[in-house]
């Protein structure tokens, strides 16, 4: 017997046999089907193998080629920007040929079945995308612009290191024209190219958008310097230009205080300046322009067209630049092609490129110094006599034109230095010629608020006390918005200021008021902050550190403007808060950056709706 199933030995004998005798029987068959199976298996195998063999390869090398087609192109627009054309066709024709090499990497059907994969072919995809962009990066745009080196080049476009080649702007304008075309769509394209898991990608993906943006902006810019800078600077006849020198110490709409100013005058490519002067040449009574009716209710209380020191407090600088010419032309007869304003932290840029001026007292002024000795220190160093004060400013002034007007030795870092000013809306330039002002408008020279419906908040500052506090003045922006859902949300810009003015004596000039309509002690800045906010927002409510405020409701250029008076203590600092009822417009959210002496902190929390 069997102990454990209790059956006979001869029973288990049996079941044996007939186990035996099956197995027999179909073993033939069970061996031909493994085998099948197998090399099926086997077969299989050394596909996916290959498959994703030929795939780690071609990715490889498509990852390979695409970053030096990227390093070459980079080498292309330095060395254009560096003026050496033979080099840059060299590095333009090597980021070409990469490019294309990676294309056929990525274009074939394998890479495409790859990249087709949900969530993980992303990275295939995302690659393939990129070696497109940059493959018309090189073959759009920068053999083009290659031949157009001599007007992208700085240094070829500063002839004698003092005329601009106007000539080459002119000849170089179509060809600019088309890449500059070709590069906003590339930039677009590279914008929306997929974020992926594979950090690898993720981080080449970041680059190419920086770099494609960044070589946007520069033919972009070119390519609108090429269309109407001959023009204006005088290559079809004289022209001549009001520049206002704003006192960012007591701020104004488009930056501050219109203090010196002079003219400058242009003809075929060559500069000139006349002699820097003092607002103590212009007066407060001049007959008045009509800049229609909404700019006469916001601001015609403090008749900026007939007083200078008020002549600047929109932010829409187009106006300010009316008013100088009507102004300037009061004044002296002559009607002026355009205006310019700058300020002394641009002139800080200026002077990191052309080096110290010394005064004839011995005085050195530097890049470093310039902006606190004007706005600062020129006012503790003379009290109350205002009038050696403008003199030692139009003396500061008159040197750092002179120094500016000469030589330049290095035109590619004062092109870098105007650049960073005009970024950050410290050079403005309006022209009087429709159609020059259209392209201006478009650019950060213009200083423009735009006449479109994206989502907008232009904080304004107006120092209400005709004191110079607001060189101790600190700003921080928040601008947050609701969701894309409604055709209406509600938005929030939230504005702190902050009076830094330290403990010390100061003259009544400096920490004063002209007029102290709430009993302010000395040190406190009286503000008007005003808030443009996007086209057809309504105001539910503002408060001042909580409380509830009265606002001026007025317009500029279709937006609501919303007004109040703040004042700011000393040492402290202010909350205003606009809470809002806005429309859902698409479009990217705007706050741009009025010119003070430092720049303010900001913060845009605004879904980008469209």
């Amino acid at each position: 017997m069997n102990d454990v199933t209790g059956e006979s030995h001869s029973a288990d004998r049996r079941r044996r046999k007939v186990r035996r005798r099956l197995s027999d029987e179909e073993i033939a068959a069970q061996h031909t089907k493994r085998r099948r199976v197998q090399i099926g298996c086997g077969v299989g195998a050394l596909a996916v193998v290959g498959f994703f063999g030929w795939l780690g390869y071609e990715g490889l090398q498509a990852k390979s080629n695409l970053e030096k087609a990227q390093e070459f192109a980079m080498q292309a627009k330095d060395a254009l920007l560096a003026g050496d054309t033979e080099k840059a066709r060299t590095s333009a024709d090597d980021a070409d040929r990469y490019a294309q090499d990676a294309q056929s990497s990525v274009d074939s059907p394998p890479w495409r079945v790859a990249g087709a994969v949900p969530f993980l072919g992303s990275p295939f995809d995302s690659t393939r995308q990129m070696t497109t962009i940059v493959s018309g990066l090189t073959g759009e745009v920068l053999l083009p612009a290659v031949d157009a080196g001599s007007a992208v080049s700085p240094d070829q476009l500063i002839l004698d290191g003092a005329r601009i080649n106007l000539a080459a702007l002119r000849d170089a304008a179509p060809v600019l024209e088309s890449t500059s075309a070709a590069i906003t769509d590339l930039d677009k394209q590279a914008q929306n190219v997929d974020s992926t898991w594979l950090g690898l990608i993720d981080d080449a993906r970041l680059d190419l958008q920086s770099q494609v943006s960044e070589l946007s902006g520069l033919l972009n810019n070119t390519s609108l310097a090429a269309q109407i800078a001959p023009a204006m600077l005088g290559a079809d006849g004289p022209r001549s230009y009001f520049v206002g020198f704003q006192t960012n110490a007591e701020a104004r709409g488009t930056g501050g205080l219109l203090g010196g100013f002079t003219v400058i005058r242009a003809n075929d490519g060559a500069i000139s300046v006349d002699d820097v002067t003092s607002n103590r040449e212009f007066r407060f009574d001049y007959d008045p322009i009509d800049l229609g009716p909404d700019f006469q209710r916001a601001y015609g209380h403090s008749r900026p067209t007939q007083d200078f020191r008020n002549s600047n407090v929109s932010p829409h600088f187009p106006y300010a630049g009316q008013i100088w010419q009507s102004m300037w032309q009061q004044e002296t007869g002559e009607r002026v092609d355009g205006a310019i304003a700058t300020d002394p932290v641009a002139l800080s840029y200026v002077l990191e490129v052309v080096g110290d001026v010394t005064l004839a007292g011995g005085e050195k002024i530097t890049a470093d110094n310039v902006v606190e000795l004007t706005q600062s220190t020129a006012y503790s160093r003379f009290g109350d006599d205002q009038a050696a004060r403008k003199r030692y400013l139009e003396t500061v002034a008159r040197a750092v034109v002179q120094k500016l007007t000469g030589s330049i030795s290095r035109p590619q870092a004062l092109l870098e230095a105007l650049g960073r000013a005009a970024g950050e809306r410290r050079l403005a330039v309006w022209s009087s010629a429709p159609e020059e002002q259209q392209v201006l408008e478009t650019t950060p020279l213009g200083h423009a608020v735009p006449d479109d419906p994206a989502p907008y908040a232009g904080v304004v500052v107006n120092n209400l006390g005709g004191n110079k506090l607001d060189y101790y003045l600190r700003r921080e922006i928040e601008y947050t918005a609701g969701s894309c859902e409604g055709e209406t949300r509600e938005s929030r810009v939230t504005v702190r200021l902050t009076n830094e003015l330290p403990p010390g004596d100061y003259t009544n000039y400096v920490a004063g008021m002209f007029d102290n309509p709430v009993g302010a002690p000395t040190g406190t800045n009286l503000t008007d902050l005003a808030l443009v906010a996007t086209q057809g927002a309504k105001l539910n409510k503002v408060t001042v550190d909580g409380k509830p405020e009265f606002a001026f409701v007025s317009a500029e250029r279709g937006h609501p403007m919303f007004n109040v008076q703040v004042p700011i203590p000393q040492g402290e600092t202010v909350e205003v808060s606009y809470e809002i009822n806005e429309p859902t417009n698409e479009g990217m959210a705007r706050i741009p950056t009025q010119p003070l002496i430092s720049s303010p902190n900001i913060v845009v929390n605004v879904p980008n709706c469209g």
